[in-house]
């Protein structure tokens, strides 16, 4: 018996005889965990959500809650509320009514709704809103009403259905502070999906990463950003170059693998072999091209053999939101971005440049691999 607060076993569903929404998706949550379900339109992530709250029926596997299997539980009898991406707040009642609704149907005596609304609404921040209409407040009002309607009833799990997807960037950044905030201060449960990599890793304890009603990868920020254990990861979380050549040589820790023309040190404490064809994400950022300050590490890791520069051209260049991204094209085609911070004018298409990177910061995606074993450090006879 499991001992997770909440547990996803083998969830299959189809709304088709011919293709699966969820093909046996597997998953544990700590109590007090904020997990973000992350991926793209159609993966998957809100018939997940929906299945968790009692609105939709799996067509095999389980829920469990606290140890208790409440798959075949209606909505209402589970401790788990929803806030949905627009709101679903009652346009006639005003926001008293609206936080207290869920306490009323439960037939909550007037005094302990009372209470209880005034608590929420010092949660959230909304003190003195009482009397207004939904029509009468902003987005970001609206969401935190409907945020504090869901927590009225202490629910075990929150689940939050792309809740901030309609709001501008910067009320967006400022509710993902706040939400984060509620969560640490109640200690409750929260399950968020979202298509944005920027709120699953600003808020996220651990991060699902869902492809085609599968988890790609689940881990903790750091974990799916520097280290994707798929192509899928690396480019759907942060911009990564994906590229593909063979093992020439070994060297201890370091690989050397042929990329078109090219050759490229790689640092992996996985067991690769000569000959092998492997795929390598690097982040754009660490994508370097011949800036001054790196020339004593380049010069480092040439004398190391652990690095080395390379050449490409300069296809493209452009500035936006205070990134210089530079598309590059390799001898033999291959096409790669590099990113930076500030703007550097030097740096114009159809120019030759030299560009390199950390072989430490090449991670070795898309395969099944073994670590490889520790020198055996006793001194005794093998």
């Amino acid at each position: 018996m499991s001992d997770s607060f909440l547990e996803l076993r083998n969830l299959k569903k189809s709304f088709t005889s011919e293709e699966y929404v969820l093909q046996g998706i597997n998953l544990q949550i700590d109590q007090g965990e904020f997990v973000t379900l992350l991926g793209a339109s159609g993966c998957g992530k809100t018939t997940t959500l929906r299945i968790i709250a009692g609105l939709e029926q799996p067509d095999s596997g389980s829920v469990w809650l606290e140890g208790k299997d409440v798959t075949n539980l209606e909505p209402n009898q589970r401790d788990v509320n929803t806030v949905f991406q627009n709101y679903a707040l009652f346009p006639h009642m005003n926001v008293a009514d609206n936080i207290g609704y869920g306490l009323k149907i439960r037939k909550v005596p007037k005094a302990d709704i009372k209470k209880k609304v005034k608590e929420m609404l010092e949660l959230v921040q909304l003190e003195g809103f009482e009397k207004r209409k939904p029509a009468e407040l902003s987005g970001g009002q609206k969401q935190r009403v409907a945020i504090a309607r869901a927590l009225a009833n202490n629910p075990r799990v929150l689940l939050l259905d792309e809740p901030l997807g309609a709001l501008d960037l910067q009320l967006r950044r400022t509710m993902q502070l706040e939400l984060k905030r509620l969560q640490k201060k109640l200690g409750i449960t929260f399950i968020y999906i979202t298509h944005d990599q920027e709120e699953a890793i600003n808020m996220s304890d651990r991060i699902v990463v869902m492809n085609q009603g599968q988890f790609e990868q689940i881990g903790t920020p750091d974990e799916i950003y520097n280290h994707p254990k798929t192509s899928y990861v690396a480019t759907f979380v942060g911009n990564a170059n994906i590229l593909k050549g063979k093992v020439v040589e070994i060297n201890g820790s370091y690989a050397q693998v042929q990329i078109g023309n090219d050759t490229v040190s790689v640092y992996t404490e996985e067991i690769v072999k000569v000959g092998e064809q492997l795929t390598l994400a690097v982040r754009s950022e660490n994508i370097l091209l011949d800036e001054a300050e790196m020339e004593n590490v380049v010069e480092q890791n040439e004398a190391e053999g652990t690095g080395r520069h390379l050449y490409a051209t300069v296809k493209e260049k452009n500035f936006a939101a205070g990134q210089l991204r530079v598309l590059l094209a390799l001898s033999d085609g291959t096409e790669l971005t590099a990113s930076r911070f500030g703007m550097n004018a030097n740096i114009q298409p159809g120019q030759q440049i030299k560009w390199y990177f950390d072989p430490r910061n090449a991670i070795v995606v898309d395969r099944e691999f073994k670590t490889k074993e520790p020198a055996d450090m006793s001194g005794g006879n093998q």
